[in-house]
């Protein structure tokens, strides 16, 4: 019973060297921390494919596009991504429009707009991408940051064995195994934070597409109506 007791995960996580326990602190930190930013990213996500569903259906409805700028200004946090990209491409469009009544013009303002929408399409991306890059560096860092405390353990494990006249399994397996924790720490913390890194960087850049699609359909169709 002892043994089991001297071997449970607490206990080998208390009686491990003081680095190995800063390390695991360290690895539990960076596990917590990516957890809040995938649930955040996660409900981030899909609140913008929903906006953005929501979006389309009205656009492609075949409403007054004034109208329908003049409801995305109206309820711009939470009309969604999409919805910025038009009001940023409508309200340009509209302004270029009035201040010049010329024909020839009339390609600088469908340039104009289409900046406006390129520039509101690169905004709306950096936020979606936000922590994503945290994800990336603990699913890549952790598992190196738990070898080095597997290393550490290993390497005290053993300069304890240097005082023991006669090396058993029984005096080698506590240290080895407070040392290997460390380890499944750091995968603990890698895994989730490489799945879900992947997962949100293949969900944006299919919003991308959809966001870029845009783009070149409500040009098309300013250029429709400035003829």
């Amino acid at each position: 019973m002892n043994a089991v007791q001297d071997l449970s995960f607490v206990a080998l996580i208390s009686n491990a060297h003081l680095i190995v326990q800063i390390i695991m602190a360290l690895l539990f930190a960076l596990s917590l921390t990516s957890w809040s930013y995938i649930f955040r990213k996660l409900f981030a996500i899909r609140a913008a494919r929903r906006q953005t569903e929501q979006f389309e259906r009205s656009f492609w409805a075949g409403g007054n596009l004034h109208t329908l700028h003049q409801m995305a200004s109206s309820q711009r946090d939470q009309s969604g991504a999409l919805a910025r990209i038009f009001e940023a491409g409508m309200g340009e469009f509209i302004k270029g429009k009035q201040a010049s009544r010329d024909a020839l013009d009339m390609g600088a303002v469908l340039d104009g707009a289409r900046r406006a929408m390129r520039a509101a399409f690169q905004r709306e991306l950096d936020g979606l991408d936000t922590h994503l890059n945290f994800l990336a560096s603990v699913g890549s860092v952790s598992p190196y940051i738990g070898l080095l405390g597997t290393v550490w353990g290993i390497m005290n494990a053993f300069r304890g064995l240097a005082n023991v006249q006669q090396a058993t399994l029984a005096a080698v397996a506590p240290g080895i195994a407070e040392a290997l924790i460390a380890t499944a720490i750091g995968l603990f913390a890698a895994i989730p934070a490489v799945v879900a890194y992947n997962r949100f960087t293949h969900d944006i850049d299919r919003l991308a597409i959809r966001f870029e699609s845009f783009v070149e359909e409500f040009s098309n169709i300013l250029q429709r109506q400035s003829r």
